[in-house]
């Protein structure tokens, strides 16, 4: 099986974050369509991301926008 292409493979909710994962123009539009034109990659998002435990790029929407709603509450 070839290694996931972050830069041109077709990302969609279901795709898995791998060790490989890279943060590339291909990732973001995925975020912007899923998140919103307010979307924005920060240091604590990224470590979240690249953090060794398995998930799945919606789940990775839905924790940004989790973490966007308690940003909003403070």
């Amino acid at each position: 099986m070839k290694p996931f292409d972050w830069h041109a493979d077709a990302i969609s909710r279901a795709t898995a974050v791998t060790k490989s994962y890279r943060n590339t123009q291909n990732v973001r539009r995925f975020f912007t369509r899923e998140c919103g034109d307010g979307f924005r990659f920060d240091r604590p998002f990224m470590a979240w991301l690249k953090d060794g435990a398995e998930k799945t790029m919606g789940d990775a929407a839905d924790e940004w926008l989790r973490r966007q709603a308690e940003k909003r509450k403070a």
